[in-house]
């Protein structure tokens, strides 16, 4: 190499030398790039070294005749060169800790050789060599810049430096001590923390040591043999087995009885073992604190010699306190080995006592801690956390923990003792101080790789650190967060935590992590059963991006994708959501382009139908959202019932009949009558295609009502009649039933289709259904509400023969009950129903025979109708009297709900048309009924108000009736004469001219 030639300038030319010089600068910057350490220093030498080359290059081109100035800066440049190129290549080839531990020296070496470079370049005599004035300046500010040039220890190399010295010198560094060094010296260098990394990087540096020793640097041999003691110390420096056979080697030697401290340990004043021992000016030793607090009370007297001291004189006597600490470890270290058969005694005052003893031992010195270990008591203590005794199992835990931190070697042994997690993972699940302990050690133990990976499959641990994790100790819940996020290393792991509702970290793999993993993650969410809650934390935590992305993706991660948001659809607030962020439009092109993968179709399907339902969750004060804005979207959809199996059409089915019930509603309807639905649908009613029929009902229902009449007529027909009554009498499924006849409820009342019922024998099935039908709580409302629709359209009073039928098949009591325990809408029905049937009484009230002459020989008279002056029964005319619906439906006028009250008046005033005003007027007064109707004049319900003030006028033209009610009615109609339309005004004005409140001549109003 060109640096290892020995140049002279007695016997090489100039012109050698430099271009030798030259090419040895050029190597050690290309060495420079290699360093192990202070990478930046050696850079900023390559820089300067780079900045001479040309400088050199220049002088070559010249003719240079031989001079000692120029001789003498030529060696000087040489020699550095040489000097540079050794450090670089010491830098690059040495251990990184060696390295480090010389930084000081590097530091020093680099500034000297900078100088002395620069040095040389300054004794080049300029003046005589005829150099251009550009590189004479260059050459002037090189110098300049070199000789300025300052390099230093980083900052944490320095600290750890001033802590090695510190440990070195104060003589009391553990093990924790030169473990937290270790870690230090790592980062510093660039160095993996790993307890191989570090041991293989301490065997590196004590490597070094031996080719110190073979330089015969004893100087730095002694110091590095000091650092090798203190770092010796850290877990990583060897093995546990080495330590172990040195532990025992030396605690072997000691014997087994401890030994009394000897005389000259004691303090002089304290009679106590001292702890920091110091020699006073008189050459007595003392406790620091002692002699200090002599000094303070104003002595300055030896307390032994009673000879003058100079008080500022305490020199720490290092040689005693080295030996009163060899004297405590020897005791210390028996004690130790002493107490095991204490602990399994079973005497459990004894392991209590033991326990607390090795405690303190422990808390006093990391050494001890070290010896505990060794000495095995790890599996003595863990099968004690397996008993009964809370106290023990407690301090235990303790024990455990304060083994454990910071200590590799306690882990590993905890990890070879069988059950050890599931002892502790047991005590999660106990009383709350045992809990924080447990917890507490197992975040330690987590910290450790080949017991994080049995921590995760201790049955049932993970959802007690979940459980944890939001508790109310705070302590104990950021411990648990802690673990669980040491414990998401592994897939498993996390997807064990979303199982147990913790989906922080299935939300981050599902968003960021590798493409197998977010596959996973993915899968858990479609195939995990999940609460509502939990479908909406995953949304809301981010989930949908991701498994909307992927619907567009290719392959299996499609697939799983959208079951993973067929899963989350069902929560009506998610469906909004998914909506809002268009996941729609990807549904939909893959239900329209899957064809040959009828299961991914069916998914989409189904996700498609749960965000339909989440539409008719919608609040009345939101904006509404719409799932199907496209009449092309809406005419595709449906065009796909003819082209798709079974279970796409049935989500379709239930997707449409969710949207005709949501805000859209209308549009919706109106959509599906243009491409011909209903014929469609009446079409799946004849099929018995389980699962498709019902829902085929069920959306048939709704487009029936309030459905164009021309329509509807179009398409239904004798035989659908009787193919819903047939799904009546058959079907098992009690929401179909309820719908069929919900369709039949909702037809136009046309007499050919009433007529096609009739004689299909529909009033029979109706009402059997309405009496006996097997239906739960949940439909009985529905079917009721229905079936009282139904029966209502035969009772039209154009039709005696439909009447008849009905009655006589007990429709008439079947209402009346309804009027007490139906639902709103049924009440409805059935007083129209009952309105419609009391219209016709008059008619069929049978006429009472005049009696013969022989009068005394004839029947008994029969009773004649309140009302209707004849013969009245419930079949024969329908009689609301002899049915005892009056009272019925005058309690349902107590009812809040207008529409109710307005058919119960319905029904009551026709008791009261033509003829029939005193005599039903009297029933209804009977009944009560005249003051509900009073009250009804300042309904809100104009419809309402009208009945009623209409009843109030023929009424009050009874004078008996206008005495008794008329008081009570003259305030409502006075407020109807200033606030009522005109009609109103009018009509309650002649109400008051029968009451004598307004001249009956008035024509204010």
């Amino acid at each position: 190499m060109a640096i290892d030639v020995v140049t002279s300038a007695s016997f090489v030319p100039a012109s050698e030398i430099l271009s030798q010089t030259v090419e040895a600068i050029l190597e050690t910057v290309v060495a420079a790039n290699d360093v192990l350490f202070k990478k930046d220093s050696f850079k900023e030498l390559a820089t300067y070294l780079e900045r001479i080359v040309p400088v050199l290059k220049e002088l070559n081109k010249k003719y240079i005749s031989t001079s000692e100035s120029l001789n003498n800066a030529i060696q000087i440049l040489n020699r550095e060169i040489k000097a540079a190129r050794q450090l670089t290549l010491e830098c690059s080839t040495k251990s990184k800790v060696y390295l480090l531990m010389n930084s000081r020296g590097i530091v020093r070496r680099l500034e000297g050789t900078i100088r002395e470079i620069s040095r040389a370049l300054s004794l080049l005599p300029l003046t005589s060599l005829e150099l251009s004035s550009a590189i004479v300046v260059e050459i002037g500010n090189l110098c300049d810049s070199m000789q300025k040039a300052e390099f230093k220890s980083a900052i944490a190399e320095e600290e750890i430096l001033e802590k090695i010295e510190t440990g070195i010198q104060e003589r009391n560094a553990d093990r924790s001590y030169a473990n937290h060094l270790l870690v230090l010296i790592a980062e510093a260098v660039g160095i993996p923390t790993e307890r191989s990394a570090l041991k293989k990087e301490f065997e590196d540096f004590k490597s070094e040591i031996e080719s110190v020793r073979l330089r015969k640097d004893k100087a730095e041999a002694i110091q590095m043999d000091q650092i090798i003691a203190l770092l010796g110390r850290a877990d990583a420096a060897s093995s546990p087995k080495e330590k172990e056979m040195k532990y025992f080697t030396k605690r072997k030697s000691l014997g087994s009885q401890p030994l009394e401290p000897l005389q000259s340990f004691y303090c002089p004043i304290t009679r106590e073992v001292m702890l920091d021992p110091v020699e006073t000016s008189s050459g007595q030793t003392f406790e620091r604190s002692a002699i200090e607090k002599w000094f303070t009370e104003g002595n300055n007297l030896c307390p032994l010699t009673m000879t003058p001291l100079d008080t500022s004189v305490l020199r720490p006597n290092k040689t005693l306190r080295q030996s009163i600490e060899e004297w405590k470890d020897r005791n210390t270290m028996i004690t130790i080995a002493s107490m095991k058969p204490n602990l399994i005694s079973g005497d459990e005052e004894e392991v209590l006592n033991c326990l607390g003893q090795l405690k303190d031992l422990c808390e006093q010195r990391d050494q001890h801690k070290e010896w505990v270990i060794l000495e095995n008591y790890i599996p003595v203590l863990i099968q004690l956390l397996g008993g009964k005794n809370r106290d023990i199992r407690n301090h235990v835990l303790v024990m455990l923990h304060i083994l454990t931190k910071d200590s590799d070697d306690a882990k590993d042994r905890v990890a070879k003792v069988d059950g050890a997690i599931e002892y502790v993972v047991r005590s999660l699940g106990r009383r709350v101080d045992e809990r924080r302990l447990a917890v507490a050690l197992l975040l330690e133990l987590s910290k450790y790789n080949v017991l994080r990976n049995n921590i995760g499959k201790v049955q049932g641990c993970i959802l007690l650190l979940v459980t944890m994790a939001s508790g109310d100790d705070n302590q104990a819940a950021r411990d648990a967060e802690e673990i669980l996020e040491n414990l998401s290393f592994s897939d498993e792991n996390i997807t064990k935590m979303a199982r147990a509702n913790y989906f922080k970290h299935l939300l981050q793999r599902l968003s960021t992590g590798p493409e197998d993993v977010k596959l996973i993650m993915a899968t858990t969410v479609a195939e995990m059963e999940l609460t509502d809650h939990n479908k909406v934390v995953l949304l809301e935590g981010g989930a949908l991006g991701p498994l909307l992305h992927w619907v567009s993706y290719g392959g299996m991660m499609k697939s799983v994708a959208v079951k993973a948001l067929r899963n989350l659809s069902t929560v009506p607030k998610n469906g909004l959501q998914m909506i809002k962020e268009g996941a729609l439009r990807p549904l939909l092109e893959l239900l329209r382009l899957s064809p040959s993968s009828p299961t991914l179709r069916e998914q989409v399907a189904e996700t498609i139908m749960h965000l339909a339902v989440s539409t008719m969750s919608q609040e009345s004060n939101e904006t509404p959202v719409s799932l199907l804005e496209s009449d092309e979207d809406i005419f595709m959809l449906f065009s796909l019932i003819n082209l798709t199996g079974p279970e796409v059409q049935q989500n379709i089915l239930q997707m449409f009949h969710a949207l005709c019930q949501s805000p859209s509603a209308a549009n919706i309807k109106t959509k599906l009558t243009q491409c011909s639905a209903l014929q469609v649908l009446v079409q799946l009613c004849e099929r018995n295609t389980e699962n498709v029929r019902p829902n085929a009902v069920k959306l048939f229902c709704c487009l029936v009502n309030g459905g164009d009449e021309a329509t509807i007529l179009e398409h239904v027909d004798q035989k659908c009649l009787e193919t819903l009554l047939g799904i009546i009498q058959s079907s098992n499924d009690e929401e179909e039933v309820a719908s069929a006849v919900g369709i039949i409820s909702n037809l136009p009342e046309n007499a050919q289709i009433t007529q096609w019922l009739v004689d299909a024998g529909a009033i029979p099935i109706i009402f059997h259904l309405l009496r006996h039908g097997r239906h739960n709580d949940f439909h009985r409302g529905q079917l009721v509400e229905n079936a009282v629709g139904a029966i209502c359209r035969f009772t039209a009073p154009t039709n005696l023969e439909w009447q008849k039928k009905a009655a006589e098949a007990g429709v008439i009591p079947v209402l009346v009950h309804l009027l007490d325990s139906g639902t709103t809408l049924a009440k409805i029905r059935a007083a129209t129903s009952l309105a419609r049937f009391s219209l016709s009484s008059i008619k069929l009230s049978q006429v009472i025979q005049k009696r013969k002459v022989f009068w005394c020989l004839s029947a008994p008279p029969e009773t004649s109708c309140q009302v209707h002056g004849g013969i009245c029964s419930v079949e024969s005319s329908f009689c609301l009297v002899e049915a005892d619906a009056v009272q019925p439906l005058v309690r349902v006028l107590e009812e809040s709900d207008p529409g109710v009250c307005e058919a119960s008046l319905d029904a009551l005033l026709t008791l009261i048309e033509g003829e029939r005003l005193q005599s039903g007027s009297k029933v209804l007064a009977q009944a009560n009924a005249i003051n509900p109707m009073i009250k009804f004049l300042s309904s809100p319900s104009l419809s309402l108000q009208e009945k009623a003030l209409h009843a109030m006028e023929r009424i009050f033209r009874l004078p008996e009736f206008k005495k008794k009610y008329g008081p009570a009615a003259q305030m409502p109609l006075v407020d109807l004469t200033q606030r009522g339309n005109s009609s109103m005004k009018s009509l309650s004005a002649r109400i008051l001219a029968h009451l004598n409140v307004l001249h009956d001549q008035s024509s204010y109003f």
